[in-house]
């Protein structure tokens, strides 16, 4: 029979850790990729042409980056503190629980980073629509498209 519980069985877990693991390596290299391109803005001459909007949507990128990134190294972080102590089960839970934080962050930085972009180019109203398209469009790709295959 059955368990409608999670699964504990330890060839099982492994398997889930290592498939959530290169979820995270692509969520971190993403990650990595737009925090290292925000941390260099401020450095530039046009920086301090930005408003306090654009400042402001800027922060929340930089913020959400930098939780994004947290969120990829959580589950090495408890991986390291556990191994060998029979909490696999904890472990993928863990990485399971990081991974949508991280999605999540990552919604909000390419919403954000679409606000931003047009909002400097176009103009505020164009940017707050396209941040908004955008935050529609990963919310579909990203939570509704998955819920909808179970």
């Amino acid at each position: 029979m059955q368990s409608d519980g999670p699964p504990t069985d330890p060839a099982h877990l492994d398997r889930q850790f290592e498939d959530l693991l290169q979820e995270l390596r692509v969520a971190q290299t993403g990650a990595q990729l737009l925090a290292g391109i925000l941390v260099t803005l401020p450095f530039q001459p046009a920086f301090g042409r930005l408003d306090g909007f654009e400042r402001s949507i800027y922060l929340l990128l930089v913020g959400a980056a930098l939780l994004t990134t947290l969120a990829v190294l959580t589950p090495i972080a408890v991986h390291r503190r556990l191994s060998g102590r029979h909490h696999k089960q904890d472990v993928v839970h863990t990485a399971r629980r990081a991974l949508d934080v991280a999605l999540a962050c990552l919604c909000v930085l390419v919403a954000g980073i679409a606000t931003l972009v047009v909002d400097v180019v176009v103009g505020r109203q164009a940017g707050l629509v396209s941040g908004a398209v955008v935050a529609a469009l990963a919310l579909v790709v990203l939570v509704v498209t998955p819920r909808r295959l179970v």
